[in-house]
């Protein structure tokens, strides 16, 4: 059974450590109970892909804001949390034809 998944762009704002903001395309959200919060992989809008035709994701932790705006994104800061966020991107590399770097 195929089930349609509806794939509304969503994009977010991002600052970088420059202060410079990037329009970054959300490819999938997902909650962690085991830390209790929500993370984001995204990618940046119009980035190069390199030269095995992949772009950088990047991650990212989050709190939803209440109202529906976007939240506030928090850096990954421990090893537990980015083998959960790799584990994730394996999840679902097939269905968006993404690879990881190890």
């Amino acid at each position: 059974m195929v089930h349609e998944h509806d794939h509304e762009e969503q994009h977010i704002t991002v600052v970088d450590e420059d202060g410079n903001e990037q329009l970054c395309e959300v490819i999938h959200t997902f909650y962690s109970e085991e830390f209790g919060k929500n993370y984001v992989l995204y990618s940046i809008v119009g980035a190069e892909e390199d030269e095995d035709g992949q772009i950088e994701i990047f991650a990212s932790s989050f709190t939803p804001a209440e109202n529906g705006e976007d939240g506030e994104l928090q850096p990954i800061e421990t090893e537990e949390e980015w083998a959960l966020v790799e584990e994730e991107l394996r999840a679902i590399e097939d269905e968006f034809d993404i690879e990881i770097d190890e």
